[in-house]
């Protein structure tokens, strides 16, 4: 997560003032403590209320004074956000929840400020990506406020094998101003960096820091989408190469070969190495249930059919793969997603596509495509007509209803087995996605999307959406990585980080080729705009009645792992009354999901 939350030059009025303005309940940010030097103070929205919370750094660790202890600020604040009614509490129970940081604006709109970036991931980063001479800057994770060049140097490392990089730190004075310690002085991190780029650093040891191309980082804020689209339109315009812009950002995170297409150009990109095995697909008796001979599922998170007879080989197959929003996130860990990314059925694997629905207990499939478009096959019908039923293997499915909406439909089928209880399936088709190319507007895709999150959100314990197009990976996978973004900005609100190329790294680390085209890349990065404008007109519109009345502060009571909670009693002016804690128990309950009662086949469908 970034530290874009930490506001520097914020003092307590300043914050009370900032949150009540662009913030909303459970918006906080964490600032310098005036008070206390070298102390912090976590700054927090709570209805028409902001309370400070002090933050202790004793040089060794931040704490609460008291509790849990941490080694950077970072993880301090990561550990108490997002916890609904959870980990801290006032003295009466009521709990200060952490839920929308509010962003400090970032120091430079400059590509090569990362932000938020240890000194092992920039290191790795201008390893993997850069050559020497490559730089960036980050913030301080040591000294919160302070920033970081981070260069890759022509030296190489003690073991001689790869080019060391070095970190110099960019100090951030009290007047405003940036240094590196002694020397010249500078007023904004864009003069230092210029400075240092014309003049080279020279280390204690001799070694030279050039800082000859910087390293860009992908990452931009929410609101800050219009500037990113309209920089990436500009270097497409501006450009006599045939790849800038889009293409030269969307080259980036393809760290797995596409499948040969004739709509995109030959590139390096096709001659990448697979990231891990597909076997599976590749065996004789696998290859007849591939639409295509050259997509297939990674054998590392590919969808295994468990109830099938052992005996028959494949039977466990189908060109299908578990795709999580966070891959390192554990299943029913986290507010992560997971959804399942398939092809378009054939005759002969409708029966293990419906297995895989009623296995994995899905109860929302999108289809992003037609059954045939422009005379060629995409996908084979595998439900029933309107109040008609099918049998598919051991399963049987019956159309129940269907509705009709402006470009798509949602079908409300019933799965069952016999003696089982059945399964309500919706079904939605999008009919508004072109056979080449992409959606002339991203309206009706960002509509359709909110259909299917309600549909899914509708019936508590459902399983992962299944999302297919033809061939599973270029509609499919436009389809996941948009759903994924939105709906990281819908939990974190519009002050959040979003990654668009390394969103679809971490996809197509799960299934090869997803997002197929420059088109659907760029579409994506559309649709995030139309969303964040309307999401931006919303709040306007509920922020009209002005900001709520003045803030009070109240006893935190922090909910830790070791043998009791915490209570803190902050005065909204950090005041000496604000000392240690008291100490009381508090206990925060989980509220289990209902669930749904056993759904009997409707009697036309038995």
């Amino acid at each position: 997560r970034t530290a874009r939350w930490f506001h520097p030059n914020l003092g307590g009025v300043e914050a009370e003032q900032l949150l009540r303005s662009k913030g909303q309940h459970g918006s906080f940010l964490a600032r310098p403590s005036k008070s206390r030097p070298g102390g912090f103070t976590l700054s927090v929205r709570r209805h028409d209320e902001v309370t400070h919370i002090k933050i202790q750094n004793t040089g060794d660790y931040y704490d609460l004074y008291g509790g849990e202890k941490f080694a950077t600020l970072a993880e301090l604040v990561q550990h108490y956000t997002g916890q609904r009614g959870g980990l801290l509490r006032e003295r009466g129970g009521a709990p200060v929840e952490l839920l929308h940081p509010l962003s400090c604006q970032d120091p430079t709109s400059e590509r090569w400020y990362h932000g938020h970036l240890s000194g092992k991931e920039a290191e790795k980063l201008l390893m993997q990506k850069g050559r020497p001479g490559s730089f960036l800057v980050r913030e301080s994770q040591s000294k919160p406020g302070d920033f970081v060049l981070s260069a890759l140097t022509q030296q190489l490392d003690r073991a001689g094998r790869q080019a060391r990089v070095t970190h110099v730190m960019i100090h951030f004075q009290p007047d405003g101003k940036y240094d590196v310690g002694g020397g010249e002085r500078f007023d904004t991190l864009g003069d230092l960096v210029e400075c240092y780029r014309k003049n080279p650093l020279v280390e204690r040891s001799g070694t030279v820091v050039h800082l000859q191309q910087p390293l860009k980082t992908t990452r931009i804020s929410a609101t800050s989408i219009e500037s990113r689209v309209r920089e990436l339109n500009e270097a497409m315009d501006a450009s006599e190469k045939a790849k800038q812009g889009f293409w030269e950002e969307f080259e980036v995170p393809d760290c797995c070969p596409l499948p040969p297409t004739p709509r995109l150009p030959s590139s390096g990109q096709q001659e990448c190495r697979l990231l891990y095995p597909r076997k599976e697909g590749q065996r004789p008796e696998n290859k007849p249930k591939n639409r295509y001979r050259n997509i297939l599922p990674f054998d590392t998170t590919r969808v295994i059919l468990r109830d099938v007879e052992d005996s028959a080989p494949g039977a466990d197959y189908i060109n299908a793969n578990y795709i999580r929003s966070d891959p390192e996130e554990k299943p029913g860990h986290g507010p992560g997603k997971v959804y399942i990314a398939t092809q378009g059925c054939l005759p002969t694997t409708v029966a293990a596509f419906w297995a895989m629905v009623h296995q994995e207990n899905t109860r929302v499939i999108v289809m992003t495509t037609r059954e045939v478009e422009r005379g060629r096959n995409k996908c084979f019908r595998y439900w029933p007509e309107l109040h008609g039923s099918q049998e598919y293997g051991r399963l049987r499915v019956c159309n129940v209803a269907e509705h009709q909406a402006q470009g798509y439909c949602v079908r409300e089928l019933q799965v069952w087995r016999a003696d089982q209880v059945s399964l309500e399936v919706k079904h939605c088709q999008y009919f508004g996605w072109p056979d080449h190319g992409v959606p002339a507007a991203p309206t009706g895709v960002l509509g359709f999307l909110d259909e299917v999150n309600r549909a899914q959100s509708s019936m508590p314990g459902a399983g992962p959406m299944v999302v297919h197009c033809s061939a599973g990976i270029g509609r499919t996978g436009t389809i996941i990585v948009l759903d994924i973004l939105v709906d990281v900005i819908r939990r974190q609100g519009l002050d959040c980080d979003i990654d668009v190329p390394k969103t679809i790294q971490h996809v197509r680390r799960q299934r090869s080729g997803m997002v197929q085209t420059e088109a659907q890349y760029k579409f994506v990065y559309l649709a995030l705009q139309r969303y964040i404008r309307g999401e931006q007109l919303r709040l306007r519109e509920q922020v009209g009645a002005g900001p709520g009345r003045g803030g009070t502060c109240g006893g935190i009571t922090m909910v830790t792992s070791g043998p009791s909670p915490q209570t803190c009693c902050h005065s909204g002016r950090e005041g000496p009354e604000c000392a240690r804690p008291e100490w009381g128990w508090s206990r925060a309950r989980r509220r289990e999901p209902s669930k749904a009662g056993p759904r009997v086949p409707p009697k036309d469908c038995v």
